[in-house]
């Protein structure tokens, strides 16, 4: 995967003293980068052949904490090493941070070398191999959503997180007037996420009051899933040094529409996109098609990997441009697969399912399952849907974290695409928020039946 920075560029840079520390960084469960600080001339000298971290990090929730229940790492195992093997096609400056520069690193086993099959990032380089081993070239693109607040993290966090205020009081979809309040935070992220080698497109107003969405264009579906990983990361620690907040919480407020990520999705071969047929009359291609419906197929199998928080499923509510069932579509934002730029090349599937929170390598690895499982059973596509999906009467996506747990489970799709334990794994991760969310006592109940019970 190509980076804007060579490792004879980080020399030379971290020689004449302009870079003076080395982000090397995993992806965890979470989608989070997680990792080290080097000094770089420590790691130009030796540190970036392979580094350590605690094996936990692929076994946490939201919070950092150490559920039981993993087969892969637990307090009996005693909670060994990975190896951190940074690949230096990924090094890249991070102009937010002076004198600063990041590289991602695959996880390995610290006795085998071999990558930790339940990492994030071997799991979609398994599906992009998969998919060359087909001839084709995954090619995709996600929409990153938030929203942007008045006070910053800690004020927030000691209000209890009660005192939230965006930065707008207005829907803001496409509206210049509004965004420009906001300028002080996205230009710098347009900027300097450009800076580190990100093909940014644009930002725009999103509908409702302070959100905002940030474009970046499509390219081969790994560095697609490093270009989502780091734009959010960057999103928050600009916002954070501009004073304010930066939430990617699918669903803050019970009257507010939530936050999505959309993916967008087509197979190359050779260059060119072999989803398009100027023969037919969408431009869809017999094996187009059958990718879509393994999309469709396979939908609830992966529906975790779209949605993997109690708080996820609080989006998909009708009216809200959130999707509820699975249909596909014609440029129709009611429905959970939208057909973008039917009739040209251009012509791809838009996942509309997927809300901020995901992580863009699962989601992308669990889809390219889906779909190419579809093209080697040769699938046939249902006719598209016409009209408010809401209103249709077609299978629903799970609308609970448990029902999408469950879906996993019983997956032979996923447990062939990555294996038992990787299936068992997540499940578990699901289990987890499941059952930190049934101990807590909400406001909602308190309000609703202290009194009046």
């Amino acid at each position: 995967m190509p980076g804007p920075m060579t490792f004879d560029d980080l020399k030379a840079q971290v020689s004449s003293g302009e870079v003076d520390t080395v982000l090397a960084c995993i992806v965890d469960m979470q989608g989070r980068l997680m990792g080290k600080r080097f000094h770089a001339a420590h790691f130009v000298n030796s540190a970036w052949e392979e580094t350590h971290c605690c094996n936990y990090l692929l076994a946490t929730d939201l919070m950092m904490a150490t559920p039981e229940g993993y087969a892969a790492t637990s307090w009996e195992k005693g909670y060994g090493d990975y190896v951190m093997k940074p690949d230096l096609a990924t090094l890249r400056p991070m102009p937010w941070l002076e004198g600063t520069v990041m590289v991602l690193c695959d996880v390995l086993d610290h006795h085998t070398h071999e990558e930790v099959p339940h990492s994030p990032r071997a799991m979609l380089k398994k599906m992009v191999a998969r998919a060359e081993a087909m001839g084709f070239t995954p090619m995709m693109a996600t929409e990153l959503e938030f929203f942007l607040f008045e006070k910053s993290f800690d004020e927030i966090r000691k209000s209890g997180f009660r005192e939230l205020a965006t930065l707008s009081g207005y829907n803001e979809d496409y509206n210049i007037q509004l965004t420009s309040r906001e300028e002080h935070v996205m230009r710098p992220v347009r900027n300097h996420l450009y800076a580190a080698g990100l093909p940014i497109e644009n930002s725009k107003g999103e509908a409702e009051t302070g959100q905002e969405e940030l474009n970046i264009k499509y390219a081969p579906a790994l560095d697609t899933a490093e270009y989502h990983t780091i734009a959010k990361h960057a999103v928050k620690e600009i916002a954070h040094q501009q004073g304010h907040a930066a939430s990617f919480l699918p669903k803050w407020h019970q009257d507010k529409v939530g936050s999505s990520s959309h993916v967008h999705q087509s197979l190359w071969k050779d260059g060119k996109p072999v989803f398009f047929d100027e023969a037919d009359a969408l431009g869809m291609s017999a094996l187009m098609k059958t990718y879509v419906a393994g999309l469709l197929k396979y939908a609830p199998d992966y529906m975790v990997f779209l949605a993997p928080y109690i708080n996820s499923y609080k989006r998909f509510q009708v009216g809200t441009f959130a999707p509820t069932r699975i249909i596909w579509s014609i440029d129709n934002r009611t429905a959970g697969f939208r057909l973008c730029g039917d009739g040209s090349k251009a012509v791809r599937i838009e996942c509309r399912v997927g809300g901020s929170d995901m992580n863009p390598y699962l989601a992308m690895a669990a889809m390219l399952a889906a779909g190419l499982k579809g093209i080697e059973e040769g699938l046939e596509l249902a006719p598209a849907f016409s009209g408010d999906a809401y209103a249709g009467d077609a299978q629903e996506l799970p609308t609970t974290l448990p029902a999408a747990r469950e879906a996993l489970m019983q997956s032979d799709l996923l447990r062939e695409a990555f294996g038992e334990e990787v299936v068992a794994h997540y499940a578990r991760a699901a289990e987890v928020e499941i059952e930190d969310f049934n101990r807590v006592v909400t406001d909602y109940e308190i309000a609703r039946g202290f009194e009046l019970a």
